[in-house]
């Protein structure tokens, strides 16, 4: 027994002692263990040192073996979020995790929500549904993935291929949607489609239309191509179809084709409208290439162009040329004809560069494009009698004083005489006010104080020419150049403290570059005799000066009623002013001859200035001396509130700023009194003013209707005679006045100038009947049924009225009376009604006169406008379209041409 201890205690000894040497040794480090390279994945072994010291004659080893069976490979390479809000329940006996209500999974950059989730972790794969409670099918799977959104009925989702199965998807790309009854995800980049919808409908279950299709491939952000494809409109297929489609899904502008639409016309025959190329050349910039043909030859080319560069700028640039061939060659009434129109608008930024600005607004073009256009909807644009244009550049330097330079370009036409001024190009300098005697410390006071001065430039290039001359060599001939400077020196100060005084003088430098000389020829004309007027190109200058002084006050008459009266007060401010102007004659710029006025030699003698058809006019040859007078006259009113609760009356203006203007010539030797000028307007309710000016003459006529130096009450008359009288009156209103909302309806419409139209619609509505800005988006799908009846009724209404008295010599007529108006109303939000009529009430005639009619049909919108008067003849057009500008080529548009003959 004792023995057996011993041995024992030997073995321990041995253990400890081996023991010992083994903890005395290094432990390599983990990076040094070393796994065979053919078995890194499938064994571990590891290189252990003996743990019996090796002196001893007994070495026992102590050794893995390798593990001969392959782990499985992880389930999951990333962590996996979920989620259920009323349980996460997992089954170990059928390698399963359920997820419901609000459940959701995250895996990688895919999603899954859903109401019921099963994750089967032995085929590691998802099956989400919705949820059915008391047959109402909720929360359905929302499957996202790579930006892209599908919302099935249900879905199985394999994590080891990525491939999936969708049933019943709900999904869209940009504006166009699809349905399809069976979806397989191939990977994140191709989706393959069974028995498909395709619709830009919001209402992907019950759209107004889709296309139908049994098999498609789905590029996310590329494109959807499909087999055979069907239209249907209600549930309605059409008998057409077409073999394959291709639907373009990137979200950036492409270029692309625009398909035309077509029609007849009396006298141009068969038509096609419209068609033409969409170039989208980059980010800022875009261009449009529009054609018309017709079959008798008659044909139109038009480019568009938008471009923008967010915070610098942004405009438009549109041309149109259209060749204009009338009946068919042959025939008498055959006529030939061109006419074209440039259209460019161009707004820069007020942030881009505020010390300098660049700004463009030209339309320009023949006289009767508006008229004569084949392709022109746009019934208030034939009214339009002025082209204008204005291209400008001005820079401020911020120096002291303050130096402004602009240079510009200008155009006026007239379509009726066809006469067109350009002022091409004109400069403008100026230097700011000066005050050379302001106190360094202190505001200024006194006739010193305020004295000041400025220096302005204006030269200009003036071009007077004709619709045919334009754009010709021969527009240039009668071109006239000049400069003026001018320096103008002023001051104010106050006189006895209420009265108001300025004084001030100016002097201008003309400088011309063409003059003129006249003299009488006896030889002239085959020895008729005559003016010769010849014209000398060369530099010539003159010299003008005036001075003027005014004074001035404001005086205040209150008159007091009581508080518990209805009108409380009356507040009556007069502003009477006294001004002087002398112009001295400057007969040296004058020169005369001799003209017989009969076969004894009698003669006269005819004054003229060389400079008298010069840029800027001849100088004055009589010394005029002028007193002028002017009153100003304002009444307001004090009256009770009807609101009870207001604690102050209100305010109501009775007349405003009735003024009387005249003056006289204390150096005339007749007709020293200038006709009496009056203007005025008078508040009748709000947005509604009585708008009247006209002039009342002194002097009487005599048999000859001419202006005689004898006052018209000497010659058995009145006090005055009203020579001239105009009346107007606008009123404009809508339903919002009544909610207490502004009416924003007023602001000026860039796309209303593109047309050639006016800002408002008393002659027709200026915008085009096929732009869909005409329609607001389609409403909310949140709304209730009953906001599907507007029952507020949203209206507007515009009436202008004028009329013009005439009496200059006793015509005592009313040269032009009429009335206009317009109005627009939403019957309900996808119905709106407008109409805009008038009366010419001088002819005797109703003027153009327009119906429109527009309806929102959810994705398709429709738009009927009939002139039955027109400045020409009658017309009407009718466009149905999708809305969507993925599918604008899908319309229908017919319209009846004003039948114009050239």
């Amino acid at each position: 027994m004792q023995t057996f201890r011993h041995f024992l205690w030997v073995i321990f000894l041995l253990l400890f002692l081996g023991n010992t040497e083994l903890l005395s040794q290094d432990i390599p480090p983990k990076n040094e263990i070393e796994i065979p390279a053919n078995k890194q994945q499938d064994s571990v072994s590891l290189n252990i040192k003996p743990i019996i010291n090796p002196e001893l004659n007994e070495i026992v080893l102590d050794s893995v073996k390798t593990d001969s069976i392959q782990p499985k490979e992880e389930l999951l390479t990333e962590v996996m979020d979920y989620y259920g809000e009323e349980y996460v329940y997992m089954n170990k006996k059928e390698h399963k995790v359920y997820m419901y209500d609000k459940a959701y999974i995250t895996y990688q950059d895919m999603k899954i929500e859903a109401g019921y989730i099963i994750l089967d972790y032995s085929k590691n794969e998802i099956y989400a549904r919705g949820i059915d409670s008391a047959g109402v099918y909720s929360q359905l799977p929302i499957f996202t993935q790579a930006g892209t959104v599908v919302v099935p009925d249900s879905i199985r989702f394999n994590m080891d291929t990525k491939k999936a199965l969708i049933y019943n998807s709900r999904s869209g790309e940009g504006e166009l949607n699809y349905k399809a009854e069976v979806t397989k995800r191939v990977n994140d980049s191709v989706y393959f489609l069974k028995n498909i919808k395709f619709t830009t409908s919001k209402d992907i279950d019950n759209p107004e239309y889709y296309f139908y299709t049994r098999r498609a491939k789905v590029v996310p952000n590329k494109k959807i191509v499909t087999g055979f494809t069907n239209m249907y409109i209600a549930d309605v297929p059409l008998p057409l179809g077409l073999p394959f489609a291709f639907f373009p899904l990137t979200k950036d502008r492409t270029s692309g084709f625009i398909i035309p639409s077509f029609g007849d016309n009396n006298a141009r025959g068969f038509f096609f409208q419209n068609g033409g190329y969409y170039f989208a050349i980059n980010d800022y910039i875009d261009l449009t290439v529009l054609g018309d043909y017709y079959t008798n030859g008659s044909y139109a080319i038009r480019g568009e162009s938008s471009y923008a560069l967010r915070y610098k700028f942004n405009g438009n640039l549109s041309i149109r040329f259209e060749k204009l061939i009338n009946s068919e060659r042959g025939f008498d009434d055959f006529s030939e004809s061109s006419v074209y129109n440039i259209r460019w608008n161009h707004n820069q930024d007020s942030k881009a560069n505020p010390s300098s600005r660049f700004s463009a607004s030209v339309n320009l073009g023949s006289s009767r494009f508006f008229q004569q256009s084949i392709n022109q909807t746009n019934n208030a644009s034939a009214l339009v009698n002025t082209l204008s244009s204005s291209i400008s550049y001005s820079k401020a330097f911020e120096t002291v004083p303050q130096v402004n330079i602009s240079v510009a370009a200008t155009h006026s036409q007239n379509t009726n005489t066809q006469e067109i001024n350009m002022s091409l190009p004109n400069v403008n300098a100026s230097v700011a006010r000066i005050f050379p005697f302001e106190p360094k410390v202190g505001s200024k006071k006194g006739i010193i104080d305020n004295i000041n001065f400025q220096y302005n430039l204006a030269t200009e290039n003036r071009i007077r020419t004709t619709d045919s001359l334009f754009f010709k060599p021969e527009m240039f001939e009668s071109a006239q150049i000049g400069a003026q400077h001018t320096i103008p020196i002023s001051t104010n100060f106050k006189i006895l403290k209420y009265l108001s005084a300025s004084m001030g003088t100016s002097y201008k430098e003309t400088w011309v570059f063409k003059t003129i000389s006249k003299e009488y020829d006896q030889d002239y004309q085959d020895g008729l005799g005559g003016v010769v007027e010849d014209t000398i190109n060369g530099f010539e200058s003159y010299r003008t000066y005036n001075f003027s002084t005014s004074l001035g006050t404001t005086l205040y008459g209150m008159f007091n009623f009581g508080k518990g009266k209805k009108i409380q007060a009356l507040r009556h401010v007069f502003r009477p002013s006294l001004s002087y102007s002398i112009n001295p004659s400057f007969d040296q710029f004058w020169d005369q001859y001799e003209n017989p006025i009969d076969d004894n030699g009698n003669t006269e003698t005819v004054y003229y200035s060389r400079f008298e058809k010069s840029l800027y006019g001849a100088p004055g040859r009589v010394r005029s001396s002028n007193v002028g007078i002017s009153m100003s006259n304002t009444i307001e009113a004090k009256v009770r509130d009807r609101d009870t609760t207001a604690t102050s009356p209100k305010k109501i203006v009775l007349l405003n700023n009735l003024n009387f203007s005249t003056a006289y010539n204390i150096a005339g030797d007749s007709l020293n009194w200038s006709p009496l000028q009056f203007t005025g307007s008078i508040p009748i309710v709000k947005k509604l003013d009585f708008n009247f000016n006209g002039t009342l003459d002194p002097y009487a006529l005599d048999n000859s209707n001419i202006r005689i130096d004898e006052f018209n009450i000497n010659n058995d008359g009145s006090l005055f005679r009203l020579t001239r009288a105009n009346i107007s009156i606008n009123y404009s209103f809508s339903s919002r006045d009544f909610k207490g909302k502004k009416d924003d309806d007023e602001d000026f419409d860039s796309e209303t100038f593109r047309n050639g139209g006016r800002p408002d619609d008393l002659f027709g509505d200026s915008t085009l009947i096929n732009d869909s800005s005409n329609f607001e988006d389609d409403y909310e799908t949140s709304k209730s049924d009953f906001d599907w009846y507007n029952f507020t009724i949203p209206w507007d209404f515009r009436m202008a009225y004028t009329i013009t008295y005439n009496n200059t010599q006793r015509q005592n007529e009313i040269s032009s009376q009429s009335l206009m108006f317009s109005s627009n109303i939403e019957f309900s939000p996808k119905w709106k009604v407008g109409v805009s009529s008038g009366y010419d009430f001088k002819n005797n005639g109703i003027t153009l006169t327009q119906f429109r009619f527009q309806r929102d049909l959810e994705s398709w919108r429709l738009s009927f406008n009939w002139t039955p008067i027109g400045a020409t003849n009658t017309s009407w057009y009718m466009f149905i379209g999708i809305k969507s500008s993925m599918l604008s080529d899908i319309k229908y548009e017919k319209r009846r041409e004003p039948n114009i003959r050239l």
